[in-house]
């Protein structure tokens, strides 16, 4: 027993509880909520690509399949990463179907950290990458960004902070929660510190096809890259599959290997019924993923525009679906921003905190809902702000 008397260990206790799910939990309990903030498409998934699951149901397809996932899944997945980005990886040895990216960000870390290496991440950043960093026994190391700079990581910044324990940068662009997307100009700096500093660089590309009006650059399409890119992306955003639990990693096959041995010990492998609707996905899904990034793109300009005019600066995001005005003028933490805009005007969105020290003074807006509801959503934070700035001038 723990000297305390705890039986849980203290790399758990280390890890806060998910500021996400608190506010869910809040939600939960209450009608008439207008949310902002569930990171997920609100369409259904294509009928094409829910047919082939059934049909997988109907063929009694339910067994395992590789550790490694189905071949021909890898083999489409090879084909899609060669055609769109001129990246060559062996299907059967450099390509590895998870349950989703979350847990190739888990099996990516967990591969190759030692206890206290460092892993480099830009702040703010998806909420579970310091997470997985601890509990793979590694240190997070986070790096400021800010609005200014439409929240880039800079190849400077990342290079100030290595040290001789510095064994890895996590990369999320199209960034959940800010929408950024980095120019291939800047990344191809950072490629150069991680080659110079021989350091993993894990790209979460998992919002590689929702852009807007920019290019998404693969970061293992950059020289020099492949070899020391851990290159992780699925089906839940583009494809409206986040229920299925679809994602994939690639890389060298040293480290796919190292991975595929923590999964066939824990996940054992990827649901079949859900390999086979995201086969589906990739052979006939383009124009449905055309169609929802039209929308999303009418949205995020509604949102945007919207959130400015009621004087919560937003800076244009261009990529995922997600906005991160300030709501420093309000004079509310993100915390308490969110929590009084649930209570007073049931309308649910992030506090920016939750995703780093850099996310304060932010909150995060999800467009991956009606735009009747964007709009109701948008009336309500404004009534909201008036109130605010009323009280204040009292």
């Amino acid at each position: 027993m723990h000297p305390e008397g705890s039986p849980i260990s203290q790399r758990i206790r280390e890890i806060p509880p998910s500021g996400i799910r608190r506010f869910f939990d809040l939600l939960a309990s209450m009608e008439g909520v207008i949310s902002l903030g569930v990171g997920e498409p609100d369409f259904v998934t294509p009928w094409r690509i829910r047919e082939a699951g059934i049909y997988s149901l109907e063929k009694g397809y339910t067994s395992y399949t590789s550790n490694y996932g189905l071949l021909e899944l890898r083999e489409e997945l090879a084909a899609y990463l060669a055609g769109r980005y001129g990246i060559s990886y062996n299907p059967h040895r450099e390509l590895l179907i998870t349950v989703g990216v979350s847990e190739g960000v888990d099996l990516a870390l967990r591969a190759i950290i030692d206890p206290q290496d460092e892993v480099i991440v830009h702040d703010p950043s998806y909420v579970s990458y310091m997470p997985c960093t601890v509990l793979a026994g590694g240190v997070f190391v986070p790096v400021p960004t800010n609005m200014e700079n439409d929240f880039w990581v800079s190849a400077r910044d990342i290079e100030r902070r290595i040290t001789p324990r510095t064994k890895a940068i996590i990369l999320g662009y199209p960034n959940n929660p800010t929408g950024a997307v980095m120019e291939r100009e800047e990344l191809v700096k950072i490629a150069e510190v991680a080659r110079r500093h021989n350091l993993i660089v894990l790209s979460d590309e998992i919002y590689e096809r929702l852009v807007y009006g920019v290019e998404h650059t693969c970061f293992a399409s950059l020289p020099g890259m492949r070899e020391r890119t851990i290159l992780l992306g699925g089906f839940s955003k583009a494809y409206a599959m986040t229920g299925w639990r679809i994602g994939y990693a690639v890389a060298r096959e040293e480290i796919i290997e190292a991975m595929a041995r923590i999964h066939q010990y824990t996940m054992l492998c990827a649901p079949r019924i859900a390999q086979m609707a995201a086969l589906e996905a990739l052979r006939a899904g383009d124009d449905e993923v055309e169609e929802m990034v039209a929308e999303y793109d009418q949205r995020r300009r509604i949102m945007v525009k919207g959130l400015n005019d009621i004087g919560l600066a937003c800076f244009e995001p261009k990529g995922a679906f997600y906005t991160f005005p300030s709501v420093k003028g309000t004079e509310l933490s993100s915390e308490e921003f969110a929590e009084r805009l649930l209570i007073e005007e049931k309308v649910a969105v992030i506090p920016g905190s939750t995703f780093g020290q850099c996310g304060e003074g932010h909150v995060r807006c999800c467009y991956a809902t009606s735009l009747a509801e964007i709009e109701e959503a948008l009336e309500r934070m404004g009534r909201f702000v008036r109130r605010l700035r009323r009280h204040r001038t009292k």
